[in-house]
């Protein structure tokens, strides 16, 4: 209950929209009513004539069913006295008419009004999403499944769509019809409608059992949908590996045990769905030959009170009451599924982030002294990745980190720019500890040029710009040739505005990653983050893209991670990491006369 109430939250700035759709409910429920009272009259017209009355007298005004129905009653018998019973027929038969298509016409605006609240309870669910994700600290993504991720974006937002969002109507509308109904049953028979009514929550319970099992199996299917969603994105993803390795079959087979076990769950759920139905409408059947067993008995002992035609209309009524309670049956079922997608994705809208600006964070616009480590310790779970680092990197000094992988020089990088935060100890910016500044002037301070390169199915003039603003074609062509980018560029059929596919796909490695470093340049940051920004260039861009780097260095903070040894040769500071500590730390010559881990490393590559 608490997942439909967060949902119908979304609708409150849409509140305006409700007024109307209750206005336009009741009066196509009253003039839903009115269709069927109609019943009576016209049947007593075609068949008995005879016992409808040769005079009546205009009623007095007032806002009760007796007046209007002796204002009908008086108009009916008038048009049969002055002309014949044929014209009251038709009288009555445009009646109907008119009633009917009032009916529906109102019905129709309210569906309108609720189709135009429900699209806008959609975009704001997705617009949540999104603005979450994008907030979401990087620590989250390592914990979750891509594809449950994307199932929620994509299928669960799609359940509520279909499932809750669908059935407000449904909700809100049924049961003014079942009032409706059900004050023209009182009207015409208290007695039988009150016997009638006990046998209405025999119908709940069974349906509501029906619908809790629903819900159950809805938990299963869906988590295994994200399971489903993962295999084909790392199908896509890693396309030349499985091809590679002759893996089709290895893939094939775990697919198919999980599309398996989400079919088995899914036709579970769909004939528990399916039964809702057919099981509602016999047990609203069973209850209606009760009625009309009731009905008769009361009829031979001369207790009904009605007339044969008073009697079908009071069946039709109870046949209206039956109609809205399957259809909120049904939509309880279909809505426990749909509350088992709000669940998931209320449960990424409620992740806390971990990394978080504090009430009054510092504002930064330069960089002036140092980048400080004290002390600083780091675990993504149980153990340290990183140990008791102390390590200042001065303004205007190059700083590479070297060592085997798995040593942790990435994550101490991603320390800086508050990516994760420190276990222990602190990381401080020209005195101050980073996490007392705003996270976005933080972050503005550095440029950062991944070992992958991250780009975006988009051109390649926006992928240079992503994210800045303000900015001239004569910068981006600039960034560009200081990346050793433009020849590739300008021979592309478009130059700088042509689509490069998802994740750069139309380009080569050492491509994507000078785009990615033109990136970097256009930014012009004070602070430079290189964790392997030329780990996928051939020898010759390599050595161009190295001088313009060096050239961009200059006078620059920069933290470089390589492997590749050659390329930190001149760096001011050299730090070794070996099992998360500083193991050696100085300039490229005076490591190598240590003799140390530098040293055997620099022995295991040609120079």
């Amino acid at each position: 209950m608490e997942t439909f109430k967060r949902l119908l939250a979304y609708a409150k700035p849409y509140r305006r929209f409700w007024p109307g759709y209750l206005i336009l409910s009741i009066f196509s429920v009253i003039f839903g009513v009115v269709n069927y009272a109609l019943i009576d009259p016209l049947l007593t017209v075609l068949f008995d004539s005879d016992t409808v009355a040769t005079s009546a007298t205009l009623p007095e005004f007032s806002l009760t069913i007796d007046y209007f129905y002796s204002l009908f009653e008086y108009y009916l018998v008038k048009i049969i006295g002055d002309r014949s019973v044929l014209a009251g027929l038709l009288f009555v038969c445009f009646i109907l008419i008119a009633a009917s298509f009032l009916s529906n016409l109102t019905r129709f605006w309210s569906q309108k009004i609720l189709v135009n609240m429900k699209t806008h309870i959609m975009k704001g669910i997705r617009r949540d999403l999104f603005n979450v994700i994008t907030k979401l600290h990087i620590g989250y993504f390592h914990d979750q499944r891509k594809g449950d991720i994307l199932s929620s974006v994509s299928n669960d937002v799609n359940e509520v769509q279909n499932s809750v969002a669908a059935s407000f109507h449904i909700i809100f509308r049924e049961p003014l019809l079942i009032i409706g109904f059900m004050a023209g049953l009182f009207y015409m028979s208290p007695k039988l409608t009150l016997v009638t009514l006990l046998t209405l929550p025999i119908s709940a319970l069974v349906i509501g059992g029906v619908s809790r099992k629903l819900r159950r199996g809805a938990v299963q299917t869906q988590s295994l949908l994200g399971r489903i969603i993962s295999q084909f994105e790392e199908a896509i993803s890693g396309a030349r590996i499985i091809k590679a390795f002759n893996a089709q079959k290895y893939v094939r087979d775990n697919f198919e045990k999980t599309n398996e076990e989400h079919k088995e769950i899914s036709r579970s759920i769909f004939t528990r769905q399916e039964l809702a139905s057919p099981l509602s409408e016999f047990l609203g059947i069973s209850v209606a030959v009760g009625v009309l067993f009731f009905g008769g008995w009361l009829q031979m002992r001369g207790e009904l009170g009605m007339t044969l035609p008073e009697f079908v209309v009071y069946i039709a009524f109870y046949w209206r009451v039956l109609e809205p309670s399957k259809a909120i049956a049904n939509a309880y079922a279909n809505v426990q599924r749909g509350l088992v997608s709000g669940n998931r994705i209320f449960a990424i809208l409620d992740v806390a982030s971990d990394i978080k600006n504090k009430e009054n964070p510092i504002r930064i616009t330069e960089f002036k002294e140092s980048v400080v480590f004290d002390n600083v310790s780091f675990k993504y779970t149980h153990e340290p990745v990183l140990k008791n680092i102390s390590l200042t990197i001065p303004k205007g000094k190059m700083v590479a980190l070297v060592g085997p992988s798995g040593a942790g020089k990435s994550t101490l990088a991603d320390l800086i720019p508050r990516f994760y935060d420190v276990t222990e100890g602190s990381i401080r910016i020209d005195g101050a500890d980073i996490r007392d500044y705003n996270q976005k002037d933080l972050i503005s301070l550095m440029g950062i040029v991944t070992q992958e390169a991250i780009l975006f199915n988009d051109t390649i003039y926006n992928n240079i710009t992503f994210g800045m603003e303000n900015v001239t074609r004569e910068d981006v062509e600039n960034a560009a040739r200081i990346a050793n980018a433009e020849e590739f560029i300008l021979a592309m059929e478009d130059g700088y505005d042509t689509n490069i596919g998802d994740r750069g796909a139309k380009l080569s490695g050492g491509q994507r990653q000078r785009l990615a470093i033109a990136r970097a340049v256009l930014k012009n940051p004070p602070i430079l983050i290189l964790d392997e920004a030329t780990s996928a260039l051939d020898t010759e861009s390599e050595r161009l893209v190295q001088d313009a780097l060096t050239k961009l260095m200059k006078n620059r903070t920069s933290v470089v991670i390589a492997h590749r040894l050659s390329t930190i040769q001149h760096a001011d500071e050299i730090v070794v990491l070996q099992d998360g500590k500083i193991v050696e730390q100085g300039s490229h010559h005076q490591l190598l006369n240590n003799k140390g881990l530098y040293s055997h490393l620099c022995e295991l590559q040609s120079f």
